[in-house]
């Protein structure tokens, strides 16, 4: 697939939400707010923000993609989409934000609405030394980005009828278990310790294909798909 093919639902979504004609682009902009809010918001959060003035920005922030066509910019050549989104915000407080706040004391609507209680919630488990609000946001986002691909996992294996012998076989997606552990799942699920570990394989196999999907989703080439899932979980190493 050349990079010039490479335009995925995703992207799609991106350049309908900062289309000029902004037909349907609020659907879109809802998407990218409910996939992105997050990693937006501790990034703000990390700069030292509080929670009311961080919540007031991440909602800004998007109104202002919109009512300035910023996303006219998120073109699919210019890179990840992770850094086009971070380095708008980073433009957005040094340029707009004041602005921003002073037009919405005369009204306007929020575009999209989040659980800052569990943004906070998040934010509270993150590490207590000092990641710069960069770092943060990738940790937050490869987070976000795992999450998503839980639920989507999830959703297929119940829609499978195994929702069951997910919960059993869901700790395994994070890499090799002792014997005794298959030998326990075993139990649970009334088979061999060997068709528990080709179950958690399959699953594993599944996790995999998901997460490059959605990745896929978020960078411009085919190439670049394995080197973003690398710098992923070298954040949540940080």
């Amino acid at each position: 697939m050349s990079q010039s093919n490479f335009l995925s639902t995703h992207w799609s979504m991106v350049l309908r939400a900062g289309a000029k004609d902004q037909s349907g682009n609020e659907e879109a902009l809802s998407f990218l707010c409910e996939r992105y809010w997050y990693p937006l918001y501790v990034f703000v959060r990390r700069k030292g923000v509080p929670t009311e003035q961080a919540e007031d920005a991440t909602q800004s922030f998007f109104t202002r993609l919109i009512q300035k066509q910023i996303l006219e910019h998120a073109l699919p050549s210019r890179g990840r989409f992770r850094s086009f989104l971070m380095t708008s915000m980073q433009n957005f407080l040094s340029n707009e934000w004041d602005k921003a706040r002073t037009e919405k004391r005369g009204g306007g609507r929020k575009l999209f609405s989040f659980d800052v209680n569990e943004g906070e919630s998040k934010l509270g488990l993150e590490p207590s030394h000092q990641l710069t609000p960069e770092k943060i946001f990738d940790r937050a986002w490869a987070i976000q980005l795992l999450e998503l691909v839980v639920r989507r996992l999830k959703k297929e294996q119940l829609t499978r009828k195994k929702g069951a012998e997910f919960e059993i076989l869901s700790p395994f997606l994070a890499g090799r278990f002792a014997a005794e552990s298959y030998e326990q799942a075993a139990q649970q699920l009334g088979i061999s310790s060997e068709a528990t570990r080709q179950a958690a394989s399959r699953l594993r196999k599944r996790y995999r294909e998901l997460l490059r999907e959605e990745v896929a989703q978020t960078v411009s080439a085919k190439e670049d798909i394995e080197d973003e899932i690398l710098k992923l979980f070298e954040a949540l190493s940080a």
